[in-house]
C-alpha cells in the first residue's frame, strides 16, 4: 500500500506500527507488513500494474521520531493495491462512496485514515481483506 500525507502527519509512525503489530484483519489471515521506502517511493508503471520501490539513499531506511533514522529490512519492490491517505477523524465519512487515486494512468483504491487513532493498523489490514474479498467476488462472476 502506498501511505499518503503531509509532512509530520503521522505516516512513518503508521508505517512502524504496521511493521510492529502484525494483525489479522477481517478475514481472519494474519497479515504483516514490510517496510519498501519511508518519506519518498518511487513508482512506476508495469503494464496496469504500479510498482513501488526505495529511492537508493533511503534504501532500508525508517524515521523513528525522537530515536532517529533506523535500518530495517525491506521488501525491495511491491505491487501497490491500495493507496491510503492520513486524515484527522473528523473529515472521514462514516459510510463513503468509493475513491480512488490515480497514479501514472493507474487508478488505486483511496482510503482515509486517521494515523493517530489506535484502530488504524487494524483499519488498514480491513481495507486490505475488503479488496481481496471484492477482487475474488469479481473474479468468480466472471
Amino acid at each position: 500500500m502506498l501511505l499518503q500525507g503531509p509532512p509530520a502527519s503521522g505516516k512513518s509512525d503508521l508505517a512502524l506500527r504496521l511493521i510492529d503489530q502484525p494483525g489479522f484483519g477481517i478475514a481472519h489471515t494474519r497479515q504483516s507488513a514490510q517496510l519498501v521506502a519511508d518519506d519518498q517511493v518511487a513508482v512506476m508503471r508495469r503494464g496496469m500494474d504500479l510498482v513501488a520501490s526505495a529511492p537508493a539513499a533511503l534504501t532500508g531506511k525508517l524515521e523513528i521520531r525522537g530515536l532517529g533514522i533506523v535500518d530495517l529490512p525491506i521488501l525491495a519492490a511491491v505491487e501497490l493495491v491500495l493507496a491510503v491517505r492520513l486524515a484527522p477523524a473528523s473529515a472521514i465519512e462514516r459510510l463513503p462512496a468509493d475513491a480512488h487515486l490515480e497514479i501514472l494512468g493507474v487508478t488505486l483504491p483511496l482510503v482515509l485514515v486517521d494515523p493517530v487513532s489506535a484502530s488504524a493498523p487494524a483499519r488498514i489490514r480491513a481495507a486490505l481483506d475488503w479488496l481481496e474479498a471484492r477482487s475474488n467476488d469479481i473474479a468468480t462472476r466472471k
